[in-house]
């Protein structure tokens, strides 16, 4: 049996219940509004709706979004910064975004990833040193904290 066409207010009624629950990006809501065979006037005015009421907010999105990845996926910035362009997300909203992520915490995600992958190798082979540095850059972090991480885990496996 097919399933019935949402109202316009059912639909919107429906998003923000989404978004109350956990964060969206604006982008992603108008995708899944769309997807329900509304217009993309009809999609921009509940979207105004939903931002009006703070339901939606893409700046909220983007920093719970880097804080996660980071924190939960082991993301370096560079791959977190490609993963809000990817949802549509302003340069200044991305800039901010990452300033919101604590070099603590940032440090930290790269230690967790770095020890993980290293057990699995023998750093004593420059092979293994590439690949453990190729790994790490594919997380997105940058090349100077990698090399400065890998120097300080040597140094304590020595």
């Amino acid at each position: 049996m097919p399933r019935r066409k949402l109202t316009a207010d059912e639909m919107l009624v429906r998003m923000a219940g989404l978004c109350a629950g956990a964060e969206q990006c604006a982008s992603d809501i108008r995708n899944k509004i769309m997807k329900q065979g509304f217009s993309a006037e009809d999609a921009g005015r509940m979207i105004e709706y939903l931002q009006r009421n703070r339901y939606l907010d893409d700046f909220r999105y983007a920093r719970a979004y880097a804080a996660d990845k980071v924190r939960f996926s082991g993301w370096g910035r560079m791959k977190v910064r490609m993963g809000l362009k990817a949802k549509g997300m302003g340069d200044d909203v991305i800039v901010q975004a990452l300033d919101y992520i604590s070099d603590d915490a940032y440090k930290e995600a790269l230690r967790k990833v770095l020890v993980a992958k290293s057990r699995a190798l023998d750093l004593s082979d420059i092979k293994n040193r590439q690949k453990l540095y190729r790994h790490l850059a594919s997380r997105g972090f940058e090349s100077q904290l990698i090399i400065s991480a890998m120097r300080e885990l040597i140094k304590k496996d020595i």
